[in-house]
């Protein structure tokens, strides 16, 4: 895949090394040349000195024969004209933006512009951390009508199967994160000791699931 970033900053950059490692063609675009000494003398990709809104300086990225574009520069005004101008006027099917504004990350998700709204990502990996037993949003879907949460477990659900899990609270289990590694259960996967547990509901059914999976006979 060609892929185009707007932004060389520690976002930009380390997304450059991440994708070139995986054998993927880079062009990143900043608007200051001095931003790509961040990707270091390894780096192989092409630079383009510009605004990641400017169609020539997009054309010059490769904009036209790429796969995929993100605009994870420090504004998000420019992340979001330059990544509609990718979708809307060069085609690019896979593009994303970074956004600050949470508001803002919901109207252009609506504008279906997958959005990593930066400001709320961060604050729920910290309550993740700060408040383990409670569920924590950690996706909703354009619509706002699906999320996924992850769910604290009794530990009388050790050793049950999940779908025994999904029986009782309605709901589906969309992952586990397993030492560390994400997981997808199966009709034979079973609860194990230190398993997080990431699971897909509605609104209406968080305080039901929660209850359910929380309560010590759960898993009788």
């Amino acid at each position: 895949m060609h892929i185009v970033i707007m932004g060389c900053g520690r976002v930009g950059s380390i997304l450059a090394h991440n994708l070139e490692s995986r054998g993927h063609s880079v062009a990143v675009i900043d608007q200051d040349a001095d931003a790509f000494r961040r990707l270091g003398p390894e780096f192989a990709g092409t630079t383009v000195t510009g605004a990641g809104f400017d169609g020539d300086v997009l054309r010059q990225a490769g904009i036209e024969r790429a796969d995929a574009f993100a605009a994870v520069s420090s504004g998000d005004n420019s992340n979001i004209i330059s990544a509609r101008l990718a979708r809307e006027t060069f085609g690019v099917s896979r593009v994303a933006a970074r956004i600050y504004d949470q508001r803002r990350a919901q109207v252009y998700e609506r504008l279906g512009i997958p959005t990593v709204a930066t400001v709320r990502w961060t604050a729920d990996r910290m309550l993740r951390h700060l408040l383990p037993e409670g569920n924590v949003e950690i996706f909703r879907d354009p619509t706002s009508t699906v999320s996924i949460i992850e769910v604290p477990v009794h530990r009388e659900w050790i050793g049950h199967r999940v779908q025994r899990l999904e029986q009782a609270t309605g709901a589906r289990v969309a992952y586990l994160l397993r030492f560390g590694i994400g997981t997808l259960p199966t009709a034979s996967s079973v609860v194990q000791e230190g398993d997080q547990i990431f699971m897909l509901v509605t609104d209406d059914m968080v305080a039901t699931v929660t209850e359910i999976a929380a309560a010590p006979d759960g898993g009788q």
